[in-house]
């Protein structure tokens, strides 16, 4: 058995030991990495689209200059939310061609997390969350394109999420997007829901309702969960489980071949 006081040393090293790790990540040496990180969708200063790439790009060590780690309320291009309903708007759209010469000589990597934007509904709160609305800021514009004709150029990082050139970018930007990187969306995009009863989940959006309705004889009988597709020409698709799916959650390739 262990003594008393090697048990004591036993259990002051694992008290300890998350003060050791923070001290060895602390010493840890610093890389400088340009993130020009785009961010359309900030509703409040956590950043909730970009946190998770700032956390790792702090973690790793890897900072915005030669000693400054990244501030997820302030680094990023986009939308800034400010009190009492204000916001600042500092994309790359205020943004010339030279900058953008010098933007993308400085950065070593781009991430468009999210270019969806905000929405008057989402911005200005006593609206209905559930409806459409205008849009307040959002969408791929003509420099975000520039910008990233410019790193590929440079042979530099690029990583775009899924929404990148979905709604509410423009069919010129889109193609201009898809020109470049020699793709094609087909204009779908889908959503799980848990429930898909009107009378049980109030999240549904109603504008989904109402179209699939106008497109279906005034008919929704949906009432377990499954998957909502939307076309970029508001054609509605829904596949609901135990009807349509024998599984309402996407899966994975690997998972769909081997489980």
């Amino acid at each position: 058995m262990l003594g008393k006081k090697t048990l004591q040393i036993l259990i002051g090293i694992i008290i300890l030991l998350p003060l050791w790790m923070l001290l060895f990540w602390s010493l840890t040496p610093k890389t400088k990495l340009v993130a020009a990180i785009i961010d359309k969708t900030v509703l409040t200063t956590e950043g909730q689209e970009h946190i998770s790439l700032n956390w790792i790009l702090n973690h790793e060590r890897l900072t915005k200059t030669t000693s400054k780690l990244y501030q997820k309320s302030n680094d990023y291009f986009g939308f800034f939310p400010l009190e009492d309903e204000k916001f600042r708007l500092k994309g790359l759209e205020r943004f010339s061609q030279e900058q953008l010469e010098k933007l993308s000589a400085d950065a070593d990597l781009t991430y468009f997390t999210d270019t969806y934007g905000i929405y008057k509904n989402e911005w200005y709160t006593k609206q209905n969350q559930t409806e459409r609305s205008g849009i307040i800021y959002g969408g791929m514009s003509e420099q975000d394109i520039e910008f990233l004709k410019l790193m590929k150029a440079k042979h530099k990082l690029i990583v775009a999420e899924f929404n990148s050139i979905g709604s509410p970018t423009n069919e010129a930007n889109r193609n201009k997007f898809e020109n470049l990187f020699s793709m094609k969306w087909t204009g779908w995009t889908a959503r799980y829901f848990e429930s898909l009863d009107t009378t049980i989940n109030k999240e549904l959006p109603r504008w989904l309702i109402k179209l699939y309705k106008q497109q279906h004889q005034n008919k929704w009988t949906f009432k377990k969960s499954g998957i909502a597709f939307v076309k970029d020409n508001e054609q509605i698709v829904i596949l609901e489980d135990e009807v349509h799916l024998t599984n309402p959650i996407p899966l994975k390739y690997d998972e769909v071949m081997f489980t």
